[in-house]
């Protein structure tokens, strides 16, 4: 009789366990994107390396620091605001984490976004430009959960949105510098 109750316990606790690893809510995802470009590093890192101008950027209508004239490199201090086009002008606002203009990276986090604009949670990010032969290779890289922090997310802020919306706002960028710089296959 006491082995059945002691595989009884056991049994109950594997069970409740295993209910338990299905309700952990979701997981980081990342995703990244690279394109070369028929340009010298320096040349690219001229056009993205400024944290206060993403004028490169085809959904970006403006860039602006907050507060109006502080400094766009100094890391956990540096917050820039995007404007994007679109109905009602949406927003994003970003802080540089880290900047090194040797390496030509920089990392940032968004700090606030609706998710009805990009649909993730607790983003960061790296972009960075990499010498490939003479030519630029553009690395754009992040991190992020998805826009619904609880189990069965509605589809515009599950897993698979929030990859894809990452995913394309990298390719717009990486795309425009393509067409401005010419890409090498």
């Amino acid at each position: 009789m006491r082995t059945t109750t002691v595989l009884a316990g056991a049994l109950g606790a594997v069970l409740a366990l295993t209910g338990m690893a299905g309700a952990h809510g979701p997981s980081r995802l990342k995703t990244e994107k690279t394109v070369t470009l028929d340009a010298t590093p320096a040349e690219v890192w001229e056009v993205i390396g400024r944290f206060d101008d993403m004028s490169w950027h085809p959904v970006v209508a403006s860039t602006a620091m907050t507060p109006e004239g502080a400094a766009a490199d100094v890391p956990d201090e540096s917050t820039r605001v995007l404007t994007l086009n679109g109905d009602g002008a949406p927003t994003i606002t970003e802080q540089l984490m880290a900047i090194d203009n040797d390496k030509m990276m920089y990392k940032y986090m968004i700090t606030e976004v609706d998710t009805a604009v990009l649909p993730v949670t607790n983003y960061s990010s790296t972009l960075q430009v990499s010498d490939k032969d003479g030519k630029a290779e553009v690395l754009w890289k992040g991190g992020f959960y998805r826009g619904f922090p609880n189990n069965e997310p509605p589809a515009e802020l599950n897993d698979d949105a929030a990859i894809a919306a990452v995913d394309s706002v990298y390719q717009a960028g990486l795309d425009a510098l393509a067409e401005r710089f010419g890409r090498v296959e």
